[in-house]
């Protein structure tokens, strides 16, 4: 039998805390998704100022990362390339950048997903929560 590491509230906590912080150092309204290795909502807080819409686009950004084990972007420019029929891909429906797996030890324990500013800062925000947990 294996044995498999997993997210417990502790580390959802420490994660949104440090997005939440790298996002009002940037002064930017997001919202922030944590999800499960099976693309689960742990974690969903919306920052005073963030769009509705970025409220259902974070979570589906996170489910996408978990799913696949990497990050949203890889989808985004796969599409941007050309390959427009992966939009047909099932149950990916977060296909833009700002979506990062949280990975240990070649695992995947989760994703963060953060929407509401330029996709390149949404990563940025989720990279730095998970970084928070030294990984």
């Amino acid at each position: 039998m294996k044995n498999k590491a997993v997210l417990d509230l502790a580390d959802v906590k420490l994660i949104a805390a440090a997005a939440e912080a790298e996002a009002i150092k940037h002064n930017w309204a997001v919202t922030i998704a944590i999800v499960d290795d099976g693309g689960h909502l742990l974690w969903l807080q919306r920052l005073d100022g963030a769009a509705a819409i970025s409220a259902h686009i974070a979570p589906a950004k996170a489910h996408t990362a978990a799913m696949g084990r990497r990050e949203s972007k890889i989808y985004e420019d796969v599409i941007n390339q050309g390959r427009v029929s992966f939009l047909s891909a099932p149950l990916l429906q977060g296909m833009l950048e700002g979506g990062v797996p949280i990975l240990k030890d070649g695992q995947c324990l989760g994703a963060v997903g953060v929407s509401g500013v330029k996709s390149t800062e949404d990563a940025q925000i989720a990279r730095a929560g998970i970084a928070a947990m030294g990984l």
